[in-house]
């Protein structure tokens, strides 16, 4: 399964890809890199890994979207998400991944409102599209500052939850 994580402050998200390999035995690769993970759940709710011969003691705390990993007395606060998470974020400002962000209808509904052309260059919080869901207006906004490198998004049409609008490059 991949997974797209981003430590706090970092800007754009890695992604991960996890693989079971059997016994507690984990493939995960990302940047280029393949390790063999054996994972072991502790009694404590703590989590032992053995990477690459090493043995870790990990401990993992959830909040909200990010998960705070403390290992050797190190904490690291790291925003995860799957595929469809990154989905039904894209257009509430979530991730960007690699440079580009993509900015998806949040709940189905009408696109009433194109407020941008393809090329454009928009500011962060300037509004990109207009969807009409429930009988509420819904401006979607652009996440960062950039160009406009993508619009499917067309006046008038019907879209369904996490269908593209526009991607800002």
């Amino acid at each position: 399964m991949r997974y797209f994580t981003k430590r706090h402050g970092q800007k754009e998200a890695v992604p991960v890809d996890i693989e079971p390999a059997g016994d507690n035995r984990y493939k995960l690769t990302y940047e280029g890199r393949t390790l063999l993970v054996d994972a072991l759940a502790l009694e404590s709710g703590a989590m032992s890994l053995l990477v690459d011969g090493t043995s870790h003691n990990v401990e993992l705390e959830e909040v909200g979207d990010e998960v705070l990993v403390q290992v050797g007395g190190q904490t690291s606060r790291i925003d995860v998400a799957d595929e469809r998470r990154l989905r039904l974020r894209a257009g509430k400002a979530g991730f960007t991944v690699e440079g580009k962000q993509l900015i998806a209808a949040p709940m189905p509904g009408k696109v009433i409102k194109v407020l941008v052309k393809l090329g454009d260059e928009v500011k962060e919080g300037q509004g990109l599209v207009v969807v009409e869901a429930m009988k509420m207006e819904n401006e979607l906004k652009s996440p960062k500052a950039g160009k406009v490198v993508e619009l499917p998004a067309k006046e008038g049409t019907a879209v369904e939850i996490n269908a593209k609008l526009v991607v800002v490059e």
